[in-house]
């Protein structure tokens, strides 16, 4: 019976084993270097890389750096929008005064004047009119301290600035003196009237100014069939070797009344102008002399209030001068005649102006450009 032997392959099982346990162990062995080598790499590695983290402690002390150049462009923003709005606050309080002198209160003119001056001390329209106010109603100390804040603001006034070196240097004119006596006069005697109206100025023409005021003089004629018939002269000379275009010249005379409780208004007399001088175009003549006759008849009755204006001459040398008459009204008898306001404009820029009694001055002032018609 044929017999099997298991000795050889037991022997081959156990070689096998013993390899495969030695390869096994090289492997644990092949691995366990492998590991221990790449923590080996990374370990240092990681310290490097924690090493410049701790390096950013510095940086804080750049930080305060950012916030002025925030400031720095922001400030000067907030700096201009004060300015801005002041200025245009300033701008608005100048024509409310405009507004009150036109309608003569000066004293309501000269509160938001200077209300616009502290708002905006370098303002020179707001100080010019308010040196003007202050002239106009003889306050002369603080008309010139108001010029000099003027000229102190330097040539950025514009031709203010050169009128307000004008001013202090020729001195603010004072109420001119009245006079006895005229070259107007055509040789009619001269009654109380005329004694107390001539005005002229020391210097003839205001210093800045192209033409002046040189004389007016108020003549009153009897007449049986008016209660005031009278006649105002008014000469306007121009600076010598100064050229005028007449079309830019305007005469505005304005004629006053009384009426019930010494109220003052503007007349409703007939009022005329008419120019004594040939061509009134200061081409041939230094001085123009202009008429303007004022006349209240007894028996004529009189207008509706609303005509009142028409008593006011608006005289432009380019124009044929004509009778302006208004209709009476119904408070006529009660009135009469006060007195007169004479302004004269050039290129629409106040001249000269004058005015009997002088509270008519300050009552109505002149504005400093002349206003539309």
């Amino acid at each position: 019976m044929p017999s099997f032997s298991f000795v050889p392959s037991l022997r081959t099982d156990k070689s096998f084993n013993v390899g495969l346990v030695v390869v096994i162990l090289f492997a644990v062995a092949e691995f366990f270097a492998a590991s221990v080598h790449y923590l080996g790499r990374r370990r240092p590695a990681q310290t490097a890389v924690a090493a410049p983290r701790a390096m950013p402690a510095p940086l804080p002390s750049a930080a305060p750096s950012a916030p002025p150049v925030a400031l720095a462009v922001a400030s000067p923003i907030a700096a201009l929008t004060p300015a801005t709005s002041t200025v245009s606050v300033a701008d608005r309080l100048r024509k409310q005064a405009e507004a009150a002198r036109e309608s003569g209160d000066t004293v309501s003119a000269l509160t938001r004047l200077q209300d616009a001056s502290q708002r905006d001390p370098r303002n020179a329209e707001v100080l010019a009119e308010m040196a003007m106010i202050y002239e106009s109603i003889q306050n002369f100390d603080r008309s010139a301290e108001t010029w000099r804040r003027v000229q102190e603001i330097g040539p950025s006034a514009g031709p203010l600035y050169e009128l307000a070196d004008m001013k202090l240097k020729t001195g603010v004119p004072a109420a001119p003196e009245s006079a006895t006596g005229s070259a107007l006069d055509t040789g009619r005697p001269a009654s109380a009237l005329d004694a107390s109206s001539v005005r002229s100025t020391a210097e003839g023409i205001p210093t800045g100014s192209a033409l002046g005021i040189t004389e007016v003089t108020a003549s009153e004629t009897p007449d049986p069939d008016s209660e005031t018939n009278l006649m105002l002269r008014i000469a306007v000379k121009k600076r010598p070797n100064a050229v005028i275009d007449h079309t830019k010249v305007k005469i505005q005379v304005f004629f006053y009344d009384t009426v019930g409780d010494n109220e003052i208004k503007l007349t409703d007399a007939d009022v005329s102008y008419e120019w004594l001088t040939p061509n009134h175009d200061w081409a041939d003549s230094n001085s123009e002399t202009l008429a303007v006759t004022y006349i209240r008849p007894k028996s004529k009755a009189k207008s509706a209030e609303s005509d009142l204006a028409a008593a006011a001459a608006a005289v432009n040398p380019a124009k044929k001068g004509k009778p302006m008459k208004a209709s009476p009204p119904p408070e006529a008898g009660s009135r009469k005649y006060l007195g007169y306001v004479v302004r004269v404009y050039y290129n629409d820029q106040l001249q000269d102006k004058r005015a009997e009694p002088t509270k008519l001055l300050t009552l109505f002032p002149a504005p400093l450009n002349a206003p539309p018609q």
